[in-house]
């Protein structure tokens, strides 16, 4: 039985499929913007938004965290001064998931886009003269 054993296979091993997100993480920190499969980009949204998450807190012990995740410090480093502050005061949804309508040429595999989504500012409304 798989009691408390939640998230996709992707036919891979623990061992390969922690390595496939620990790289989709530090390229969706890189570009904003990936194009994958649908199944991995809902599973990916599972690693990237703790670590914007965590990032938020902005401590020693996260940093650490966060480095353990993603094993590179210059990747940490734009995680917590870049991508976080944009998310200051966000509770949370910093991802979003496109489906695409044309699905991959080789398998046919559904393809979606997962992006960072930048918060609206509240701006004040214009006054009417």
């Amino acid at each position: 039985m798989r009691h408390n054993n939640s998230g996709k296979k992707l036919g891979r091993t623990p061992s390969h499929r922690k390595a496939l997100f620990c790289n989709m993480a530090k390229a969706l920190i890189t570009y904003g913007k990936i194009r994958t499969t649908e199944v991995k980009a809902k599973e990916l949204r599972r690693v990237v938004e703790p670590l914007i998450t965590l990032a938020l807190r902005n401590d020693l012990h996260a940093r650490r965290l966060a480095y353990q995740q993603l094993g590179d410090h210059a990747m940490v480093k734009r995680l917590f001064d870049e991508v976080a502050p944009v998310f200051a005061g966000v509770p949370g949804g910093y991802t979003r998931i496109t489906r695409l309508a044309l699905p991959r040429k080789g398998d046919c595999a559904p393809m979606a886009i997962i992006e960072l989504v930048t918060p609206a500012k509240q701006e004040a409304p214009a006054k009417a003269e």
